[in-house]
């Protein structure tokens, strides 16, 4: 992100909303668009987005597996065939 370049007010984007997307889409940042001189909403190409979005679940699936085997190795949790038997009975 180029913080000089990368925020505008919304009105600009407004105004000029062709070439701020076409550079979003040539740069891969994201454009931050400012009301009343606050941020207030994202503009990002969808291929950028996407591709942060499967990262987030990448990392989300890397922490839950690492959490799992912190757990098994401080000897928390059940075995899994304890786990399923209960999870059939409960239905």
């Amino acid at each position: 992100m180029n913080i000089t370049e990368d925020i505008s007010p919304l009105t600009e984007f407004k105004r000029e909303s062709a070439r701020m997307i076409a550079r979003i889409k040539e740069t891969g940042r994201p454009q931050i668009l400012t009301v009343n001189g606050k941020p207030s909403v994202v503009v990002m190409d969808a291929a950028a987005w996407q591709d942060m979005q499967d990262q987030l679940d990448y990392a989300e699936t890397v922490g839950g597996i690492r959490k799992g085997l912190t757990q098994a190795r401080a000897g928390e949790g059940i075995e899994a065939s304890r786990f399923f038997d209960e999870l059939s009975r409960s239905k």
